[in-house]
């Protein structure tokens, strides 16, 4: 009996004597890895993890390496002005905006385009608040689902995901946008730009008694973050002519499209039609007015075109009376400038705070 529990023992210590080498020779065998070796472990790891993240953002990404977006307007700029405009589809200038009202195979109007991108999760979208002033945030970021659902789009689960057929998609019922664009004046290069900051498709549907049609605006979407994707999509530039054809993104940053000012960005936050009342003809001479003082500001950057023009007209003719005049224009300009700062100096300054406190280069013609 003790040989047999002296056996029983022995054979015990063996086992977890040679569990206790293999053990050990695992952990030394770890531990003695080169030190090099597990750095580039450790890299590679780092790199799959980054992968998996970049694929999470998938589509996105793509996009903004193969179309990167435009510069952003500088943060510190000598003047700037925040214009709202809206865009009436069926003017002529815009209406490539609203054509085709159904997609024809890869033709696509801006709405049913911007629908698309916000419903696959491209592009986010942000809640069209009472007051209309946007937040391009993301606390202001609102589903797709809650617009589908406030406004009666049909559409159909499956998978977990939202699908909206095309002919569901009421792209023949925005026939208006609401834009809002800077113009600015660029100091670091002298130049004057008008850059769209965001855009707001607007739904017009007509009651049953036939009154006039009722807006209602679904949302914004900030221009920079679907910048990137305009460029894929086309449209019709002429009535005339089906191969005059321009990309969005072209478009906009050529200020192609046409629209009535209704607000600008003031201190109080009203729109024209506050200003105006119910007098249609001070709300037309409010915004003349604003369109007036925009081109304004960009003739005292670049200096009146027919002006130049009759200068350099006369130069053929007479160069030193061509100079003199140029001279005599320089000379007004500078006691322009200082009598403003003189102005300005005694407490008396303008109330737009335009032109006079700007300083830049004439533009050459």
């Amino acid at each position: 009996m003790k040989n047999n529990m002296f056996r029983m023992n022995n054979r015990w210590m063996i086992v977890i004597g040679l569990s206790f080498i293999i053990c050990h020779l695992s952990f030394s065998e770890a531990f003695a890895q080169p030190k090099k070796s597990r750095v580039q472990q450790q890299q590679k790891a780092a790199q799959q993890k980054q992968q998996g993240a970049t694929s999470q953002g998938g589509m996105t990404k793509r996009m903004e390496i193969m179309y990167p977006t435009a510069v952003d307007m500088p943060e510190e700029v000598v003047w700037r002005r925040d214009i709202y405009r809206e865009i009436d589809l069926n003017k002529e200038e815009n209406a490539g905006l609203y054509d085709p009202v159904e997609p024809q195979g890869k033709r696509l109007n801006l709405f049913t385009y911007i629908f698309k991108l916000a419903l696959g999760n491209y592009i986010p979208v942000y809640e069209y608040n009472l007051d209309g002033n946007e937040v391009l945030e993301a606390s202001a970021k609102v589903d797709m689902k809650t617009i589908l659902d406030n406004y009666h789009i049909f559409y159909e689960e499956q998978d977990g995901k939202v699908k909206v057929d095309n002919s569901d998609i009421p792209s023949a019922e925005v026939k208006m946008y609401y834009l809002k664009e800077s113009a600015y004046y660029d100091q670091a290069n002298s130049s004057f730009h008008i850059k769209p900051i965001a855009l707001c498709p607007v739904m017009l549907r007509e009651d049953d008694f036939g009154g006039e049609a009722a807006k209602y605006p679904l949302f914004w979407v900030k221009y920079s973050e679907v910048e990137p994707y305009l460029s894929r999509q086309t449209i019709k530039t002429s009535d005339v002519n089906d191969a005059a054809m321009m990309n969005l993104d072209d478009y906009f940053t050529l200020n192609k499209y046409k629209g009535n000012i209704y607000k600008t960005a003031n201190r109080l936050g009203r729109t024209l039609a506050q200003v105006a009342g119910n007098d249609s003809t001070k709300f037309t001479n409010e915004q003349k007015r604003i369109e007036a003082e925009l081109q304004a500001f960009r003739d005292g950057i670049f200096g009146n075109k027919e002006k130049t023009d009759s200068i350099d007209s006369i130069a053929v003719a007479d160069p030193k009376k061509a100079k003199a005049l140029r001279q005599q224009r320089a000379k007004e300009q500078k006691s322009t400038t200082r009598a403003t700062r003189s102005r300005k100096s005694s407490g008396g300054g303008s109330s737009s705070g335009g032109s006079s406190r700007v300083s830049v280069r004439r533009e050459r013609h």
